[in-house]
């Protein structure tokens, strides 16, 4: 499907969620929904797009998060000991989104406050990343300074993405913003929040789940490797050796 025709389909759908829910929107200042709430992971996978629209009664901003699986990071600073680049110091940080996302009709700071948008923990740099047990006597500088290098590398590689302004407002009724997700998604539930701002403050939101698994050949293996791992590891050497057999059979003839 060619770009365009995924813009028409984006817009057709925006337009029919306005006309289904225009009677609930008299009661509701804001409805949301996504273009679906499942993303499959099958083995060649290389990322989706998921389209979230809706429809709003009130004026204001509109911002978007979407929140992946909470996971422990361990990020480690390499310095050189006698000549040779080595793993010096790390912090465990518990509880870090392992996908995070933000799209807004406006840059966040023209929005609201820095007070407000620490309280919703919208954007990365406001998310609240705990310190493990143990670790939390580190000096504040350092922690701070181990705490960028963790979304540094999160951006890195496409999983924390903020896009001031690419939330589309229609005739100040009608949004619509895409959401992208990349190929080294992890599974497990989303959540996608609509925020209505207006004065620096949050007037209304929405919560919508969406839900990422693997399905297929992909999820079978995976299932079979956690759930019966020493006969996984038991087939994996059996093909190993049985493919070095063949090779080595191959490469005599030759």
């Amino acid at each position: 499907m060619s770009i365009a025709d995924r813009s028409r389909l984006a817009g057709i759908a925006v337009i029919a969620f306005a006309l289904i829910c225009s009677a609930s929107a008299r009661a509701q200042d804001l409805i949301a929904d996504l273009s679906s709430h499942r993303v499959d992971i099958t083995t060649g996978f290389t990322g989706a797009d998921l389209l979230l629209f809706g429809s709003v009664d009130d004026t204001g901003d509109i911002v978007v998060t979407v929140t992946g699986p909470k996971e422990n990071i361990t990020v480690r600073r390499k310095d050189r000991v006698a000549g040779i680049w080595m793993n010096t110091k790390s912090i465990q940080f518990t509880g870090a989104p392992n996908f995070y996302a933000v799209a807004s009709s406006r840059p966040l700071e023209e929005i609201a406050p820095p007070e407000v948008l620490a309280r919703q923990e919208i954007g990365a740099d406001q998310l609240r990343l705990k310190v493990a047990n143990g670790q939390d006597s580190r000096a504040r500088e350092e922690v701070a300074e181990f705490r960028k290098a963790l979304i540094r590398r999160k951006r890195a590689q496409g999983l924390y993405a903020q896009t001031p302004g690419d939330v589309t407002v229609i005739a100040s009724k009608l949004f619509r913003t895409q959401v992208h997700f990349p190929a080294t998604l992890a599974t497990g539930i989303y959540t996608a929040v609509v925020y209505l701002i207006r004065d620096g403050r949050v007037v209304h939101a929405q919560t919508t789940p969406l839900v990422v698994e693997k399905v297929g050949i992909g999820a079978e293996v995976y299932t079979f490797a956690h759930t019966r791992s020493a006969t996984y590891g038991l087939a994996a050497i059996i093909i190993a050796v049985v493919a070095g057999w063949l090779a080595a059979a191959v490469f005599r003839k030759v």
